[in-house]
């Protein structure tokens, strides 16, 4: 009389929620998991980076606050409680060796400066990035000082990631809400997402 399936799988799979929990300077703040984190800090403003030429030219491009700097120059200051997404064409990217872009010396893709971070997570107060890769960090970001520093800055400071977002190119540069809820898993450091966003 009835349909289902059951479903296995890691919090970190496909489109994904990163919890502060997630990285290890986030473990011991207040409101850090999936089940704990208010349902109001899901939901905020689009501010979409356009990086797309730059990463045609260099799949390891990283974002500095140059970048920010500029794109504010154009579209205003980031707002407090944005969600900052890396617009960079990766999604594109349907095969999964071409998606995960690795080679002998590890992957390749792009990412943020740990000083980008740092400027989005304490002087822009962002809810947290997005980016169109498998992680919010730069596929090569596992030797830079520190390790990971986007994980590393953003989940320290209580912020989230957004990684595998599909549609980018469809959003305006500002003027979008998005609407990012992870699953209510108990103590979850992630989640599966359906991610939307909302425009006039």
């Amino acid at each position: 009389a009835w349909y289902w399936n059951t479903i296995t799988m890691g919090e970190h799979t496909g489109t994904h929620f990163d919890a502060p929990v997630h990285w290890i300077t986030g473990k011991d703040l207040p409101d850090n998991r999936c089940d704990t984190i208010p349902a109001r800090r899901f939901i905020g403003p689009a501010c979409v980076i356009d990086c797309t030429s730059e990463v045609a030219k260099n799949e390891d491009f990283i974002l500095t606050p140059g970048h920010i700097e500029t794109w504010e120059k154009a579209h205003g200051r980031v707002p407090k409680g944005a969600w900052v997404l890396m617009r960079t064409g990766w999604s594109r990217r349907i095969d999964p060796a071409r998606f995960l872009n690795v080679r002998a010396d590890g992957p390749h893709s792009p990412g943020f400066h740990k000083s980008a971070s740092e400027l989005l997570a304490n002087e822009r107060h962002v809810l947290g990035v997005g980016v169109e890769t498998v992680g919010t960090d730069a596929g090569q970001a596992g030797t830079f000082d520190p390790p990971f520093p986007n994980h590393t800055t953003m989940h320290g400071a209580g912020k989230f990631g957004l990684a595998s977002l599909r549609n980018l190119d469809q959003l305006p540069a500002t003027g979008a809400i998005v609407i990012a809820a992870p699953l209510k898993l108990v103590g979850g450091s992630g989640s599966p997402l359906r991610v939307l966003a909302i425009t006039s």
